[in-house]
């Protein structure tokens, strides 16, 4: 019995390989070898940053939510914990798009947070 060789499959797999890494730079995407440490490296570091961005948004958050709060005289580390303990359940995410969008909500917010009464919203 003839032996059994990996023709095709091989090819496929190369090419397989190949175009996954098209756009690499130099060799990285025109070796086999290569384009495979190259991948391995690109989804690792995939991996890592997809962590890195949600931690660079949370800081993000808690700037925009810092610098609303200092609008309206509060700070941000009174704010949180005063939202807690006042029973608002709003995550970074969202008292950020508020504090953005919706400036009336958040000087409410704040107003409830620190004891004074709300600010009519005229504009």
């Amino acid at each position: 019995m003839a032996r059994a060789r990996k023709g095709a499959a091989r090819t496929q797999a190369r090419r397989k390989l190949l175009r996954e890494a098209r756009g690499y730079f130099g060799t990285k995407s025109r070796l086999k070898q290569q384009a495979k440490v190259a991948l391995m490296r690109a989804g690792r570091n995939a991996w890592a940053h997809r962590r890195l961005r949600r931690r660079d948004f949370r800081s993000l958050w808690i700037t925009r939510i810092t610098a609303a709060c200092r609008m309206r005289g509060i700070r941000y580390s009174q704010l949180i914990p005063a939202l807690s303990s006042a029973g608002i359940l709003l995550n970074r995410k969202m008292l950020s798009e508020i504090a953005i969008h919706d400036p009336a909500t958040f000087d409410a917010l704040a107003a409830r947070v620190s004891g004074a009464t709300p600010v009519s919203a005229s504009a």
